[in-house]
């Protein structure tokens, strides 16, 4: 089985998915959802493969510092020498505040290292910009192989070949039971040994390596395709006959159990995890065992989906009675203007409150507010009751401090802000969260279904926008073909009169799936099946 949860923006543009299932016998079956302005699936199943996406934490571009040629701000210095830029004199059309069009021309500077930027250029310093997908045209080939493919080893194989995955992790299942995690997106070829010589320090200006030593430029792998990057054989990748689970976070814990580790710095091994992707792994073991509430033991699509949706907090599950203790002790705390604020009202609702984010919860919009004041005042190396151990990656940092001043604050801050919105305590979360007037679950305060939005969201000209979860897809991979429900949680039309534009969001505010049809059996079936023939 395979759970599909990215989180991106929902307004219109590049990256807002559409649905679509392309076929052509006996070559092409797949099916799933792609972004706007490609034409393949990106992220889908065919009959015996599934596969999903989500951001990888790697670095996929350097910035360097170049250092100025004395009285010539268009050469630099490097290894010693004066490299002037190249220069390029492009046309560019311009509009005037009358609305006319003109054209004027424009010189780009380039360097060893990338393009000029023409942000923070000084008489002495000049940054430019080396980016690893700045000439990837080969994910449209990776994703095309990935759909034709069978298995977990053709997978690998099309990413291999092709090695033109841009930005994500990839997390894949098959009809063999096996499961799958690769960030095989071009990454550039720098050691640790390079990043700890050459990232310049941060007051010297933006974080950067510095451009006057070629020693800082980009190494290769020989089975790279393309100088400059880390090739397959030193991705991180993973099989395992359990899981693999990862959201975006580094690649440490896709499996607890085999922990990924040796790898280059570029590739983000911090292994410290947010709340989603503790609440992700925590969800997966509670499944597993059955202490979650959801029946038997073990996944079934339906469990899967259950899951997804539940719409649990973990920073709620973990400090909601450290809060509650804390007011009750204190009903009356000092907020940042220093005007004392009566939390007993506040305290009462996150009492009551289920720890969840369904539309219907009342207590989840009063602790995000909550909690994003007290994230805006600072690290919490104090006001967290257990703080992080690297011994205890998956469950700590947790719960809060009430006696720490910034908690009480924020407690106190939120209730103000309440009150100068006019905003009862224990408002419903889809009073204020919606999506062309549709409540809408989830929430950014450790929520595994991250949703943020305004009451205004989905309306408006232009579409007042939101951000969160996106193309949801579960699929069980049977003998008899795949088993699959999706959800694009703002639909698949982009324009506010079609009956399209919010008819899926409508499922999701409910916790409802479509369910998917695969087979041509299946489509032909379909009882509101319409059938457009395009000719030449």
């Amino acid at each position: 089985m395979v759970l599909a949860n990215p989180h991106l923006p929902w307004a219109v543009g590049y990256f807002r998915f559409y649905q679509v299932q392309l076929t052509i016998p006996g070559t092409l079956d797949v099916a799933g959802a792609g972004l706007y302005g490609t034409p393949l699936v990106e992220i889908g199943q065919n009959r015996t493969l599934a596969w999903t996406h989500t951001a990888t934490d790697a670095q996929h571009a350097s910035l360097y510092a170049l250092k100025l040629a004395p009285g010539d701000p268009t050469s630099y210095v490097l290894d010693g020498r004066t490299v002037p830029m190249e220069r390029r004199t492009v046309p560019v059309t311009v509009r005037d505040a009358n609305g006319d069009l003109s054209t004027v021309e424009r010189t780009l500077y380039s360097s060893h290292f990338g393009p000029v930027l023409s942000s923070g250029w000084t008489a002495t310093t000049a940054y430019a910009i080396r980016d690893a997908n700045a000439g990837n045209l080969r994910s449209m080939n990776t994703w095309l192989a990935m759909g034709k493919a069978r298995n977990l080893g053709q997978l690998r194989a099309a990413q291999d070949e092709f090695q033109g995955i841009p930005w994500t992790y990839t997390l894949a299942a098959d009809t063999s039971g096996g499961t799958y995690f690769t960030d095989s997106s071009a990454v550039p070829h720098l050691t640790d040994a390079q990043l700890a010589h050459c990232t310049l320090p941060d007051d010297e200006g933006p974080s950067a390596l510095d451009g006057s030593t070629s020693a800082c430029a980009w190494g290769s792998d020989p089975d790279a395709l393309v100088p400059g990057l880390y090739g397959p054989s030193r991705q991180p990748k993973l099989s395992r006959a359990d899981y693999v689970a990862n959201s975006n976070n580094g690649p440490q814990y896709v499996n607890p159990e085999a922990p990924i580790t040796g790898l280059p710095g570029v590739y983000d091994t911090d292994p410290h995890l947010d709340g989603r992707a503790q609440l992700g792994l925590r969800m997966i073991a509670q499944r597993r065992d059955g202490t979650d509430g959801l029946g038997t033991p073990g996944f079934t699509e339906s469990t899967l989906r259950d899951s997804m949706l539940g719409n649990r907090v973990l920073s709620a599950e973990t400090g909601r009675d450290d809060i509650v203790g804390m007011c009750r002790a204190h009903p009356s705390l000092t907020a940042t203007d220093g005007t004392a604020v009566d939390v007993r009202q506040a305290c009462t609702t996150l009492a009551r409150w289920d720890t969840r984010a369904d539309t219907t919860s009342r207590g989840i919009v009063l602790w995000s507010t909550f909690y994003d004041r007290l994230l805006d005042g600072g690290p919490p190396d104090t006001w967290r009751r257990v703080p992080y151990d690297p011994a205890q990656p998956l469950t700590t940092p947790r719960g809060f401090n009430g006696e720490d001043p910034r908690v009480q604050r924020a407690l106190a801050d939120a209730v103000q802000d309440f009150a100068a919105r006019d905003l009862p305590a224990d408002v419903e979360l889809g009073a204020v969260q919606k999506w062309d007037g549709i409540p809408l679950p989830g929430c950014d305060a450790g929520c595994f279904d991250v949703v943020e939005a305004s009451p205004d969201s989905g309306t408006g000209t232009p579409t007042a926008g939101a951000f969160g979860s996106s193309f949801l897809m579960t699929v069980e991979l049977t003998p008899d073909g795949p088993r699959a429900h999706t959800l694009l949680t703002y639909g698949q039309s982009a324009n506010p009169a079609s009956p399209h534009f919010s008819d899926q969001t409508r499922l999701f505010s409910r916790k409802q799936w479509v369910t998917e049809r695969f087979t041509q059996a299946e489509i032909s079936g379909d009882p509101g099946l319409e059938v457009t023939t395009l000719r030449r």
